[in-house]
């Protein structure tokens, strides 16, 4: 029998332990670096099309930033800025709420609701939810309960957005009558995807069509057309890169940017895809990356990507727009009929029409909207690819990180100059009109667009 001291002594003790003020949780800018991480390391996983892909990361980042900016004053709500957003639910004055918490909770019930393998999303929110409430079980339970009730009222407006519509229309039929026309490519000739992307509602922009560029030159497959020349350039770079081998600048640029989710490898009678991130998230990762060098809080960090995100979700949907309503055949198909049947690009072509190139304008948008917030000649190392099997690459700008991003795709072989120079002029334009009418920093000026001479 035990004696009653050291029965009275244990309780006296455990009573002394619950009685003692719980820790406040804090949340860091780094919480949130890995949340999104995980989005991304899942969606490669599960590998998401890189519209798709935008998609997932502007939700999540929207219902941060709205959760942030009605506890910071220094940001302003999204709402009324983006289509269709109304202000988000407010907690009781009473609720012991910790605003960043609330985030990070909310960022991970959208991004887990948005993507396939939710278990991989469950089992790292799950790990955290253990700190958190073991650290302070009021505070996390209220920020929870918050967090998710923003998460369900973001996920109400999501619904809106017409992509689940999309889900059920028709699949992109290939014209095979007309030889300008787009043709699935080895080596999986996989049909197009996402062809009804532009009816996906846009967060800023007016329409899909808002930013449809100047047309590619007129198809015509006689020497010395403009068009020709164009397919014979790819030719003839792609010539010059494998003549100099796999160790040339212009090779190594290619696969930095490759960002194909889609990519297959034959091995006999076997195909399989390697696991590749989109452009988006290799944008996000270069979010991520100037938020930790200029040690940026949670609060700039939240804003950061949710102005990135929002802007490289536009640029996909206008893109997508002009690649279905231009449905311009890629360099591979015409160098095998009309040059070389035994030509192979660098890069494996991509599963859908070629003009514009989507790396180009989302780049272009990407950078406009990193450099209204970081500054015009911010130099970093882009370590985003390290995990792939990729050196770091350095870049004086998030514009000329841009501008290698697109003409790495007539460097891989899977774009003309046209659809290089006009995509990130076009995604140019786009983001000086995403910043020029999205107001999230209240003692901030308006941001006037690009001037021409800068969008060249």
């Amino acid at each position: 029998m035990k004696s009653p001291f050291v029965f009275t002594a244990g309780l006296v003790l455990l009573l002394a332990a619950c009685s003692q003020p719980s820790e406040p949780i804090e949340i860091m800018a780094e919480q949130l670096h890995a949340s999104t991480d995980r989005l991304t390391e899942v969606m490669v996983h599960d590998i998401f099309s890189p519209p798709v892909a935008s998609r997932v990361y502007a939700y999540p980042s929207i219902a941060a930033y709205e959760i942030m900016a009605l506890h910071n004053d220094s940001y302003r709500s999204l709402q009324g800025q983006v289509s269709g957003l109304e202000g988000i639910p407010k907690p009781s004055a009473e609720s012991p709420v910790n605003y960043r918490l609330a985030a990070v909770i909310a960022h991970m019930d959208l991004g887990r609701r948005l993507i396939f393998s939710e278990e991989k999303v469950t089992d790292f929110r799950d790990s955290l939810y253990g700190v958190w409430e073991k650290r302070n079980p009021k505070e996390f339970e209220a920020s929870r309960t918050y967090g998710l009730e923003v998460a369900e009222f973001i996920a109400a407006w999501m619904k809106g957005d017409n992509y689940d519509q999309t889900r059920t229309m028709s699949k992109f039929t290939v014209d095979t009558d007309d030889p300008s026309r787009w043709q699935p490519t080895p080596p999986s000739y996989m049909e197009g995807i996402e062809p009804h992307w532009n009816k996906i509602r846009p967060f800023v922009i007016d329409s899909a069509a808002q930013f449809k560029p100047s047309p590619p030159p007129p198809f015509d497959m006689k020497e010395g057309s403009d068009f020709y020349k164009e397919v014979k350039e790819v030719y003839d770079i792609s010539n010059d890169i494998t003549e100099r081998g796999d160790t040339s600048e212009e090779v190594a640029i290619a696969q930095f940017w490759d960002c194909n989710p889609y990519v297959s490898v034959t091995r006999g009678h076997l195909m399989f895809a390697t696991k590749k991130i989109s452009p988006g998230a290799h944008w996000m990762g270069i979010t991520k990356i100037a938020c930790r060098d200029t040690g940026s809080d949670f609060d700039k960090t939240t804003y950061a990507y949710a102005k990135a995100a929002i802007a490289m979700a536009d640029a996909f949907i206008s893109c997508w727009d002009e690649k279905y309503r231009s449905n311009l055949i890629r360099p591979e198909t015409l160098i095998n009929e009309y040059i070389d049947d035994s030509w192979k690009p660098v890069l494996q072509t991509p599963p859908f029409p070629e003009y514009t190139s989507g790396h180009s304008v989302v780049s272009g948008a990407a950078a406009v909207a990193l450099t209204d917030i970081f500054g015009e000649d911010f130099a970093f190392d882009d370590d985003t690819e390290l995990k792939y099997g990729l050196p770091v690459r350095s870049f004086t700008s998030f514009r000329q990180a841009a501008d290698e991003a697109a003409i790495s795709r007539m460097y891989g072989g899977i774009h003309y100059r046209k659809a290089v120079e006009v995509g990130v002029k076009q995604g140019r334009d786009l983001g000086a009109f995403v910043i020029a009418n999205l107001r999230m920093e209240e003692k901030a000026a308006p941001v006037a667009a690009l001037s021409e001479s800068q969008n060249k």
